[in-house]
């Protein structure tokens, strides 16, 4: 504030009287704003702690709400001769897999070269080699080496075989084919069609190192048959890996585990909304316990809402009470696994169905179709939560009012402003005529005991 000589002199009409007056007009006029808009921000910062555990719990609700969540399957293999993996919604089932036999793969082994860079024809010619029943030509002339055949063998039949050079010894270099596939109809053969190699190490002295054999196992005791020790046509959207000979038991259920651990997830995301929501709603005569949206219907609306549908979801074929779930006279949610187990135990498509949505199937046999009673909450909560839904627009109002209430302070500050600077102009004017009357006053009263003093003299 500026330095100012009000009052200076009259000695009345001073800066510390306008202060003072400035003081009483702003405790009357801009606190109650002021504690207005704390109280408006106190609102937001509270509206943003129950919007993330709304978040959450929509979250939750609708992890449970998905149909998918009970298609999932998990898969327990007792022995090592397999293993295992099923598809979503694919079949429950437990069955036994004996493996008799392994897949392989044919190998051949071509006879000694003394390098990997012998050349391998006398003249221009070709090969043929054959595996699978597929032909392969192989063109070679009299300056190809074994190095070059093996390239030429991988860079034109390398989706059906491999070729690899091997030197068993000093001077004992030789050429491998592998099959890239397994089975029996992987034999290979190579032959000359023109007769100008420049020995029989890549014809007659060939010699199959592995056979390919098909695999042979058993389902539940019925022989099966296959080329590959990948089966993935046994039963439909199971993946079975033959490992090795031996005996294996497999067990393929609702994947359980997941579906509690989501229904954990709800039930401590409920329990956390509406311990939030009691305190921030909680009625009191006291201000310190009064919760600060206590007086807002939307807040409590909200609250209420939630507290009901726990009761009210299932479309009239139950209630999640009949699935475990409770709640007790505190407002917290509790679940007994071994009642939601039984019931998935009894009748798992029921239970998804009720969960999540579809025809229900009815104790005397007839179908209700049902929204899903987690379906249910998120309608009913997203009406809430959902982009510019209830909470939205109360998050907005706040905002809004937060924006109206500084406006109006702003106006009134400079109201006051303006009202202070004219009553300072005001004050330095009068202060002036009073001093002059002051001084005049003094001025007289010297005149008169000068005559006084004149007269008694």
């Amino acid at each position: 504030m500026a330095i100012s000589s009000l009052g200076v002199g009259s000695g009345i009409l001073t800066q510390d009287v306008l202060d003072q007056l400035r003081e009483a007009d702003e405790a009357s006029l801009i606190r109650p704003i002021d504690l207005s808009i704390v109280n408006e921000n106190d609102k937001q910062d509270s509206y943003d702690v129950l919007d993330a555990s709304m978040k959450n719990l929509i979250d939750a609700i609708d992890e449970l709400k998905t149909p998918l969540l009970f298609d999932e399957r998990s898969v327990e293999v007792t022995g090592s001769s397999v293993s295992v993996s099923a598809d979503a919604n694919s079949d429950i089932q437990e069955f036994s897999l004996d493996v008799t036999q392994l897949a392989t793969k044919q190998i051949e082994e071509s006879g000694t070269f003394s390098a990997s860079t012998d050349t391998i024809a006398t003249a221009v010619g070709s090969l043929n080699l054959n595996i699978d029943g597929v032909d392969f030509t192989i063109d070679y002339d009299d300056t190809t080496t074994l190095d070059d055949l093996k390239a030429s063998i991988n860079d034109i039949a390398g989706d059906k075989v491999s070729a690899t050079i091997v030197q068993i010894s000093d001077g004992d270099f030789r050429l491998f084919l592998n099959s890239v596939d397994t089975g029996s109809t992987q034999d290979i053969t190579l032959t000359d069609n023109s007769g100008n190699l420049s020995g029989t190490q890549l014809t007659d002295d060939m010699t199959a190192v592995q056979t390919g054999v098909d695999a042979e196992f058993t389902f539940n005791g019925q022989a099966i048959t296959r080329s590959s020790n990948q089966v993935d046509d046994l039963i439909t959207g199971y993946k079975i890996t033959l490992e090795e000979v031996g005996s294996s038991n497999v067990d393929v259920a609702q994947n359980r585990e997941n579906i509690l651990s989501r229904i954990d997830s709800f039930v401590e995301k409920y329990n956390s909304t509406m311990t939030e929501l009691s305190k921030l709603t909680k009625s009191s005569t006291d201000s310190d316990e009064r919760g600060i949206f206590s007086g807002e219907s939307t807040i409590k609306s909200l609250q209420s809402t939630i507290e009901n549908m726990i009761g009210s979801v299932g479309d009239g074929v139950g209630t999640l009470y009949d699935y475990g779930f409770d709640v007790d006279k505190d407002g917290k949610m509790t679940i007994d696994k071994t009642v939601l187990e039984s019931k998935l135990d009894e009748d798992p498509a029921n239970v998804e169905v009720f969960f999540a949505g579809g025809d229900y199937t009815n104790a005397d046999g007839t179908i209700t179709t049902v929204t899903g009673a987690f379906a249910e909450m998120s309608t009913s909560i997203g009406a809430y939560t959902d982009y510019n839904g209830i909470l939205d627009q109360y998050k907005n109002s706040i905002a809004d009012q937060i924006s109206e209430l500084e406006d109006r302070k702003t106006s009134m500050t400079e109201k006051l402003d303006s009202k202070y600077a004219t009553l300072q102009k005001q004050w330095a004017a009068y202060d002036i005529t009073i001093n002059r009357l002051n001084s005049a006053s003094s001025m007289f009263v010297e005149l008169a005991n000068a005559q006084s003093a004149a007269a008694n003299g």
